[in-house]
């Protein structure tokens, strides 16, 4: 069976700590492991801009005695004609290559192509979702640093909405014992739908507190820390927590996501790290970003022994070399594979409603794909996109067996099969799809 990469949880943690051990002993040595895959091609499909990932990937797979295609403008190939993104990845994933690594500008684009791919397909960046490679090179940067994870305390900061390396990495560092404290660019805060995955999966309930804990830093910003909902394995930012760190670890910063829509909403100045900000908890703190930077990390910090970006970006040569060599099954881990999630129930979208994210796979490409939602609670209802995550707001409920709506919060909701279950935003459109409100 092939195993795609398109989301952080895709690896199991032993995995992550496998593939850690192959990268460190690869990274000394990267011309020593050309007899790997002899023969393999990977293809690197970039809908958007890209320097790090894309060239990190090819000589990745270079070092590894491979071959690679590449299409790092895909503007101009066949979906500058209207070619869709299935279409391409079940050409692309005939005779052309063995693997995919891809980059497209719609959340949820990484999975609509693992599942019309007949070979292994690695996420490198669909929309403002996720980023799991890059991930996977930050969470080894502090892992070849600091030696663990459990206990790091480590702030992320800058453009926490549409940047989709920090949503990754907030899972991560979740996932292995990190304690998270977020420093947004004012308006500009972490998801909703991020931070619901780590209440729902990690067992963090986010609590706003004052700014002010991190002096100049935050003084333009909003601050948002981590506390628990039930008692959890990792010990979380909490008001007396964050009073008692001494230091932090680690300062991930991210640059404004200006090409996103809706970034055109960001007022004031943006965040800016110096020298001069590291100081007090940030002494002895690790400066990480994922690049490109603009002008949030002075140059001053660059040959400053606390600066990891230019390391971060080297360490994803090895770190990909083991990721491709493991998807490509030439290499086998000690480690067994995530559980399959169980959340909810996936309904599709039938006659209801689309996706309200615009950029969402579904609306991007709705000549072939049908919304998606995951119904994760019946009462109160609670439904998200199945592929972006985005929260779907369900005013009725109907049923495609009988050709009736219901209220949501109606009980007659709950005995609807999920295969029946068909979601609407209003009565309207419930009514134009041919259903009939249900008897009161």
């Amino acid at each position: 069976m092939k195993r795609d990469f398109v989301s952080i949880d895709d690896l199991g943690d032993d995995e992550v700590r496998e593939l850690f051990r192959v990268a460190s002993e690869m990274a000394p040595r990267l011309r020593e492991w050309s007899h790997l895959c002899p023969g393999r091609i990977l293809a690197s499909l970039f809908y958007e801009p890209s320097t790090r990932t894309r060239l990190s990937f090819e000589s990745a797979m270079s070092r590894l005695g491979g071959g690679v295609i590449s299409a790092p403008d895909m503007r101009t190939s066949s979906a500058a004609k209207g070619e869709t993104l299935a279409d391409t990845v079940r050409v692309v994933g005939g005779s052309y290559a063995d693997i995919i690594a891809l980059r497209h500008p719609a959340e949820g684009s990484a999975r609509i192509a693992a599942r019309y791919a007949d070979v292994p397909v690695v996420n490198a960046g669909d929309g403002s979702h996720e980023h799991p490679t890059q991930t996977l090179c930050d969470l080894y940067s502090l892992y070849a640093e600091k030696g663990r994870i459990e206990g790091l305390d480590v702030v992320l900061c800058g453009d926490l909405r549409f940047s989709r390396t920090v949503h990754s990495f907030a899972y991560a560092l979740a996932r292995f014992g990190a304690n998270v404290a977020l420093i947004a660019h004012r308006g500009f805060e972490m998801p909703e739908y991020v931070l619901r995955r780590l209440r729902d999966r990690y067992r963090h309930e986010p609590q706003r507190l004052e700014a002010e804990e991190f002096g100049s830093l935050a003084s333009r910003a909003d601050a948002v820390y981590f506390t628990p909902q039930n008692p959890h394995q990792l010990s979380l930012f909490t008001e007396s927590a964050v009073a008692s760190v001494a230091k932090f670890d680690a300062l991930y910063v991210t640059r404004p996501q200006n090409e996103r829509p809706g970034a055109e909403e960001r007022e004031g100045p943006y965040p800016r790290i110096d020298r001069g900000s590291l100081s007090g908890r940030f002494r002895d703190t690790f400066v990480m970003h994922p690049l490109p930077r603009m002008n949030e990390i002075a140059y001053d910090l660059d040959q400053d022994p606390r600066s990891l970006y230019f390391k971060q970006a080297a360490r994803g040569v090895p770190v990909r070399m083991a990721l491709l060599a493991f998807l490509l099954g030439v290499l086998e881990l000690r480690a067994s594979p995530p559980r399959p999630e169980t959340v909810g129930e996936v309904v599709r979208g039938r006659d209801g409603g689309r996706c309200p994210n615009a950029t969402c796979i579904t609306n991007v490409e709705s000549r072939y794909l049908e919304s998606e939602f995951r119904v994760e609670r019946r009462a109160p209802l609670r439904a998200t996109c199945a592929l972006c995550e985005s929260v779907i707001e369900v005013a009725f409920v109907g049923c495609s067996s009988t050709r009736v709506y219901h209220r949501e919060g109606s009980g007659d909701v709950r005995r609807i099969k999920a295969e029946h279950l068909v979601l609407f935003d209003s009565e309207d459109r419930a009514k134009r799809a041919g259903f009939s409100a249900a008897a009161r």
